[in-house]
């Protein structure tokens, strides 16, 4: 028979949940998210949920489960590794009129926990017959139609106002937060960057405006102020408008300077962070900006103008003698200058450098080199923008993973 589902309300209520392992871990966070009061009763936890303990958020008492526990409970979850133990939980439950849920036996339980997400307003929640791997496979179905607009819940609900500043992540257009992917899918205008993901606008509606705000090398450019102007006037005749960058909006992206613009016109502004390419993009090569014993620090720089240039306000003589990685952004047509000016500044001309040209998409490609032989090596590859250029003894994590596999293949 199909159980009656119902949203249980249990701010302020008591839950107890017998047992301490990994189901009570996997169950007492959604407690909490729910406002319950929460007590374990076990003679163990788990570290995760001994962190909740130590903070104060879930009374804990450290024994076993004794007759009189599930008094003054609302709602009981039996989560034991004891069969027994379980099924007598249940049994004082039943007798009390109090629900329990029996992790370990859904028909003998008197109630179900159902596999459940939530998309804004919007929770879901699906019990398959109880059967919880075939449950949390429609949920994510669902939960993933209603994220990416396949499933419309946008009807009758209040629309976004403003701008939102969206970072669309290093290039992958499976990369975008969530909330990024929300927000462009409300868009009644788009404007986006060259490198922006550029899979995503195939996926906007056609009635969505799509504004070009490409910013190619040495070639054509939308200035900022006219960037600005275009968010704020379509933005003050009632549309949603999202701003969509490559990377993160305030990384190297002029966010800042949008933010402040529509600020100043009352314009409400919504920032959506990215995932950043100088961290992203080396990942992609399998290079971790730090490495325990190796470094334990990262500078992140952009190279737009050149080391010497009075414009530049780059600490280039610090950066060399810091030791720490150098990812070095719009770096490729100056990294003849750049390589000098480090191994004058003290950077040894053997440090390792790796270039990696359109990180995280299908053309990635990567080059490995020293600062004494990396301009002559990207010259020679033809590497071009984008391409992020990482400098220090990390990249030797990447050329060791690469060997490592090399190894194992058959």
């Amino acid at each position: 028979m199909s159980p009656y589902l119902l949203g249980l309300r249990l701010s302020g209520r008591r839950v107890l949940v017998v047992g301490g392992g990994r189901v009570a871990q996997r169950r007492v966070p959604a407690l909490l998210d729910a406002g319950a009061l929460v007590t374990i009763v076990s003679t163990s936890v788990t570290h995760a949920l001994d962190d909740l303990i130590a903070s104060g958020r879930v009374t804990w008492e450290a024994r076993p489960y004794q007759v009189g526990d599930v008094d003054g409970a609302w709602l009981v979850q039996a989560c034991t590794d004891d069969r027994a133990v379980n099924a007598a939980v249940a049994a004082e439950a039943e007798a009390k009129r109090i629900w329990c849920v029996r992790a370990d036996d859904r028909d003998a339980s008197a109630a179900w926990t159902p596999a459940s997400g939530k998309v804004d307003e919007i929770s879901v929640a699906v019990t398959a017959g109880g059967d919880p791997r075939r449950a949390a496979g429609i949920r994510d179905a669902v939960v993933d139609a209603l994220r990416d607009g396949t499933v419309d819940a946008r009807r009758n609900r209040a629309k976004p106002v403003g701008v939102a500043l969206v970072g669309g992540g290093p290039g992958d257009p499976a990369l975008i937060t969530v909330r990024g992917r929300q927000l462009l899918a409300q868009a009644d205008v788009v404007v986006a960057d060259r490198l922006a993901p550029q899979a995503l606008l195939d996926e906007l509606s056609p009635d969505v405006e799509l504004i070009d705000a490409a910013k190619i090398p040495y070639g054509r450019y939308l200035a900022q102020e006219k960037i600005n102007e275009l968010l704020i006037q379509h933005a003050k005749q009632g549309k949603f408008v999202v701003r969509l960058k490559g990377g993160d909006p305030f990384v190297f992206g002029r966010g800042g300077e949008e933010m402040l613009a529509c600020a100043r016109e009352g314009i409400p502004v919504i920032v959506v962070p990215g995932i950043t390419s100088p961290v992203a993009v080396p990942a992609a090569a399998n290079v971790p900006v730090t490495h325990r014993g190796v470094s334990q620090e990262f500078h992140v720089v952009s190279v737009h103008v050149p080391p010497g240039d009075e414009k530049s306000t780059v600490d280039w003589p610090n950066l060399a003698r810091s030791g720490g990685t150098l990812v070095l952004m719009m770096a490729v047509e100056r990294i003849g200058v750049i390589a000098e000016t480090l191994i004058h500044e003290g950077r040894s001309p053997e440090t390792p450098v790796m270039v990696v040209q359109d990180g995280t998409l299908p053309t990635q490609r990567a080059l490995y080199a020293t600062l004494s032989t990396v301009a002559e090596r990207v010259s020679a590859a033809g590497i071009r923008p984008p391409a992020i250029v990482i400098v220090g003894d990390v990249v030797k994590v990447g050329q060791e993973v690469e060997m490592v596999r090399a190894e194992r293949v058959p």
